[in-house]
């Protein structure tokens, strides 16, 4: 596993929802499952949300709470989430991409965008479980990832080595489940 993120420097405290919830107020309430997402017509980004509207009862259930962060604006990312059937989805718009840096998910070199591993499994999830391709929609080089927060703290991470890679949730979320 990578280094866990120093969160000293990073911007929990502008990061408002599309509720107008502040992420760190939110990390203090509960722990945070913070998705950072490939832009909307990508594969791998529509398989992931479908697998999160899946889980999202049991992620929920064990206290946590889901935030997106996307490339697009408000209103086109709440009729993706719709489209998911991710309930009372919280999401947070970044165009611009400060907040993927700012965690350092920076851009896909060749292989990790277009290696093997991609082709094979952008066939199995595009093709094969229906998940479809999309029409680009945002930065097509930026890669995605997923953190823990809690306290305004990262406690676990996954950051993608390849854009087909798939975190599993609920071992990133051991971190911080109360008993």
């Amino acid at each position: 596993m990578d280094e866990i993120l120093d969160a000293t420097n990073l911007p929990f405290g502008e990061m408002i929802t599309s509720k107008g919830n502040i992420l760190k107020s939110i990390s203090h309430e509960r722990p945070i499952v913070l998705v950072f997402l490939r832009h909307f017509g990508c594969t791998f980004c529509r398989e992931s949300v479908a697998e999160i509207a899946k889980k999202q009862k049991s992620i929920e259930e064990k206290g946590f709470k889901i935030v997106f962060v996307h490339m697009s604006d408000l209103l086109t990312a709440e009729e993706f989430f719709k489209k998911y059937k991710i309930k009372n989805a919280e999401h947070i718009s970044d165009p611009e991409q400060k907040y993927y840096k700012q965690f350092g998910l920076g851009k896909g070199t060749v292989q990790q965008l277009f290696g093997f591993k991609t082709w094979y499994r952008g066939f199995q999830a595009g093709v094969m479980d229906g998940h479809g391709i999309g029409w680009l929609m945002g930065d097509g080089l930026q890669m995605p990832g997923v953190f823990i927060i809690l306290d305004g703290q990262i406690k676990s991470q996954f950051i993608h080595k390849s854009v087909a890679d798939k975190p599993n949730y609920h071992d990133l979320m051991n971190c911080c489940i109360r008993i």
